[in-house]
C-alpha cells in the first residue's frame, strides 16, 4: 500500500496539517509521500492507492488556484479504485469555512472512494491529533474495504 499527501499552504496551517498526517499514516506502517502542489503531477494518481488533498480556503471558500490542476487531474484521469481524503484548515470567520475541502469532498466522491474529511480551525492544536489519528484510520479502513 502507497499513499500521497498533495497539499498547499501559504500561512503554514495546512503544510503542518499534512505533516501530521504523514507521520500519522508512516505509524500505521503506510509509505507515504508529501507532495506540494508546485511538483504534483497528473500520472502521478496512478502510483497510490490513497491519495489525501490538503488545502486552504481562499477569499470566501474558493478553491485555491494552485489547486486547480489537481482538481482537474482527479476529474480527467481513472481513479475510481483511489481510496481518497481531503483536509484543510480555515477560519469559520468566514461565511464558507473551509470551502475548498467541501469543493474537493463533493468532486472526490463522485471519481474516487472518497473515505474521510478533516477541517482544523486554523492552526492545528494538540486536540486536533486525535483527529487525525481518526482521519487516518477511516482511510485505511476504506481501503481494506475496497480492495
Amino acid at each position: 500500500m502507497k499513499a500521497a499527501i498533495i497539499y498547499t499552504s501559504v500561512t503554514g496551517n495546512t503544510s503542518t496539517l499534512a505533516d501530521i498526517i504523514g507521520e500519522k499514516m508512516n505509524q500505521h506502517q503506510v509509505e507515504t509521500d508529501l507532495i506540494p502542489v508546485d511538483e504534483f503531477q497528473a500520472s502521478q494518481l496512478h502510483d497510490y492507492d490513497i491519495v489525501t488533498i490538503g488545502t486552504y480556503s481562499w477569499d470566501n471558500g474558493d478553491l485555491p488556484m494552485e489547486m486547480e490542476e489537481v482538481f482537474e487531474a482527479f476529474e480527467e484521469e481513472d481513479v475510481k479504485h483511489v481510496t481518497t481524503g481531503v483536509f484543510g484548515t480555515g477560519d469559520s470567520f468566514y461565511p464558507y469555512y473551509c470551502g475548498a475541502v467541501d469543493s474537493f469532498r463533493d468532486m472526490l466522491y463522485v471519481h474516487t472512494n472518497l473515505a474521510v474529511t478533516l477541517k482544523v480551525e486554523l492552526t492545528p492544536q494538540d486536540e486536533d491529533l486525535h483527529r487525525c489519528e481518526k482521519f487516518c484510520e477511516r482511510l485505511l479502513q476504506e481501503f481494506v474495504v475496497v480492495s
